[in-house]
């Protein structure tokens, strides 16, 4: 923990105080962070790349005008890192107050370059919003640590992640399904064109370089400490090597990439691909409600685990509404929010709730839940793999450009 937060740490006890021009807001007294929020406009931005999302995020801001006066603004992005940099150039200009910016949409390296430099609002706020209560940190230790870097209460969770596979059965066997990136290599070979990925630094395509990475790495608990440049191209060896044997035998041989996952799953819709992946167990499912892929797809992962995180919000150091930021944060993990937020018809995003801390009818409620024809029980969804310390994704984010960008 550095400069403004270190400060701040320093001198909370029992109060967090928000700088505001009405007054300071004990979040301990919620009471006074409702009045306060009252008649706030929340620039809420956040990725904006999906339709369901967008409706989802809608919904909560119709929800926050009815019951708390708060409007939301959805200020959507292609790229989180541009609300980071933001609040960076808001900081060195002096702008300290009235940011531009009041919740992010955030996770792993946006979450450590704005803790490391100081943007984030005081620490421990999340672990006491009201909400906080229901949320499964004890047997989700990715709540408390974001990508290796603890949390700290500087970020509120809302969703969970995993990466997970999809295909469409008609046109390709169960039987014939890769157990292993090793296995994708060869079944790759085996059709060629049939798969591909999107092109770094788009976040689902640098998190199949992840998940091959620490499939390959001959020790992965180096992935879980900052790059060591002195053995980081050994390290990453085995990586490339297996990059190097997949682009020949990628859709249009490497010499293009899908755009995105949209983009991904409109070539499987289209018959261009016949394996892809997201990291929403329930996106398959969603899209066959849509309309967007045929009933015949299914879900699988590789047997010895995929990649799984928590995505969370966080509040700017110089946000101008802060206590709505917190009320919007602190909607996000209701159980009435989080039941939505599961249902496959909505998003269908594994909740971050324990459900023995629910009520009756809440865990009952979420017992209903049709995950959805396509969609993996949580059983069937195999270990979660720990994401590698943020500066691995930089680091082979920048690796892969310099191999195979220069061609696309």
């Amino acid at each position: 923990m550095i400069g403004w937060a270190r400060r701040w740490a320093a001198a909370v006890v029992a109060t967090i105080g928000f700088a505001s021009p009405a007054a300071a807001i004990d979040i301990d007294n919620w009471a006074s962070v409702v009045a306060e929020a009252k008649g706030e406009t929340v620039y809420f931005n956040a990725w904006g790349g999906s339709t369901n999302i967008n409706a989802y995020i809608a919904w909560a801001g119709e929800q926050m005008k009815a019951r708390y006066g708060v409007d939301v603004v959805h200020v959507k992005l292609d790229d989180t890192a541009k609300a980071v940099a933001s609040v960076l150039a808001e900081k060195s200009a002096g702008k300290d107050v009235a940011g531009t910016v009041d919740l992010i949409w955030i996770n792993g390296e946006n979450f450590a370059a704005m803790k490391r430099q100081g943007l984030l609002f005081s620490p421990g706020w999340a672990t006491r919003l009201p909400n906080w209560a229901y949320v499964d940190h004890e047997t989700k230790p990715t709540i408390l640590t974001d990508f290796t870097v603890p949390t700290e209460g500087l970020e509120s969770p809302w969703g969970g992640a995993k990466l997970v596979f999809f295909y469409d059965s008609a046109r390709t066997p169960t039987a014939q399904l890769p157990t292993s990136a090793k296995d994708l290599l060869a079944w790759a070979k085996a059709h060629p064109g049939r798969f591909s990925y999107p092109q770094p630094p788009d976040f689902i395509g640098s998190s199949f370089l992840k998940q091959v990475l620490i499939e390959l790495v001959d020790n992965r608990s180096k992935l879980l400490k900052p790059v060591d440049e002195t053995t980081f191209q050994t390290d990453v060896a085995p990586l490339f090597a297996y990059l190097d044997q997949l682009t020949p035998f990628l859709w249009r041989k490497g010499k293009a990439y899908p755009q995105n996952y949209p983009d991904m799953k409109q070539k499987l819709a289209d018959g261009e691909l016949d394996i892809i992946f997201a990291f929403n167990p329930a996106e398959a499912s969603a899209a066959i409600a849509n309309g967007e892929l045929p009933d015949s797809v299914r879900s699988f992962v590789f047997s010895g685990g995929t990649l799984g995180n928590t995505h969370f919000v966080a509040v700017p150091y110089n946000a101008n509404a802060k206590a709505g930021a917190l009320l919007l944060a602190d909607f996000l993990i209701s159980p009435e929010a989080q039941l939505r937020k599961q249902d496959a018809r909505f998003w269908g995003d594994p909740t971050v709730l324990a459900m023995s801390k629910l009520s009756d009818a809440d865990r009952a409620a979420f017992a209903a839940l049709d995950l959805g024809v396509a969609t993996l029980s949580p059983d069937q969804l195999g270990p979660a793999l720990d994401e590698p310390h943020p500066d691995w994704m930089v680091r082979i984010e920048a690796e892969w450009i310099r191999r195979y960008g220069a061609a696309n």
